[in-house]
């Protein structure tokens, strides 16, 4: 048996749909997650910087006794995750690499659509994943810019969204995927609205549930996971305003939350 907290970092507030999936999957045990919103977003930095902030919230996740880190980041998944696992002894999970084995183990026809933020997107970090796992695969890429803001602000349904979905997924459409991949934190909101665009006739791949059920079977496997009866919690740390986090969290992770506090890892 093992109490100690599972530790969560992302460059912003995105990674809230992470630890909401982990609450659901794994509902006794506690959460400790880093909101880097002073430094975010990630996507416009090097990879050396990318590469630094991660190794400073992970040290400072592991001071604070986490049993393991959950790199809920997609940029910082694909850029620093190697070097965390290299630096660090302790369990260390992207979000990238349970996406797209859903997506393998998912897709019928071999025509799997990634939607992802511009950084993602150029950094092709899903598609030469999946083609490294299955050569036969084809990806159709495709940048959502405009759903992070839809995300934060909470338009994640009617007329607005439904518009701007259906000018994204155009393409994803016309090439006929079976399998589509949110490959950022924020899109898991958007959910129902890019199911109806699609047509209700895909697989949607949420990284966030993916993830949680990956931590699941690493906690099992390495008898990681806490005594019966235990109640989780989330704790909430952010190196900005916490003011602005708490007023936006609520929508990540399905309750309005009061308590998160301002942290100095830099």
């Amino acid at each position: 048996m093992d109490n100690r907290p599972i530790g969560v970092f992302d460059s912003g507030i995105g990674g809230l749909t992470v630890v909401n999936a982990l609450a659901k999957t794994l509902p006794q045990e506690v959460v400790v997650y880093v909101g880097d919103t002073a430094r975010v977003p990630y996507g416009n930095k090097s990879t050396e910087r990318i590469q630094q902030y991660s190794e400073e919230i992970t040290k400072w996740l592991i001071k604070q006794g986490c049993k393991m880190i959950v790199v809920a980041c997609n940029t910082a998944s694909s850029q620093a995750l190697d070097g965390l696992k290299s630096k660090f002894d302790i369990p260390i999970i992207g979000v990238i690499e349970p996406g797209i084995e859903a997506a393998i183990h998912a897709t019928q026809n071999h025509r799997i659509g990634v939607l992802g933020t511009y950084g993602t997107i150029r950094s092709d970090a899903y598609g030469q994943a999946l083609r490294k796992l299955n050569g036969n695969i084809s990806v159709i890429s495709q940048a959502c810019p405009l759903f992070v803001p839809l995300a934060e602000e909470g338009w994640v349904s009617g007329d607005v969204p439904e518009t701007i979905a259906k000018t994204y997924l155009e393409n994803i459409i016309a090439s006929d995927v079976d399998t589509l991949i949110l490959g950022c934190t924020h899109y898991p909101l958007l959910k129902p609205t890019i199911n109806k665009v699609m047509g209700g006739k895909v697989n949607l791949v949420d990284s966030g549930e993916t993830t949680a059920a990956v931590v699941r079977s690493v906690l099992n496997k390495l008898e990681l996971y806490p005594e019966n009866g235990k109640s989780g919690e989330i704790f909430c740390r952010v190196t900005d305003s916490v003011e602005l986090f708490e007023s936006l969290a609520g929508r990540f992770l399905d309750a309005p939350i009061s308590d998160a506090s301002h942290i100095d890892i830099f």
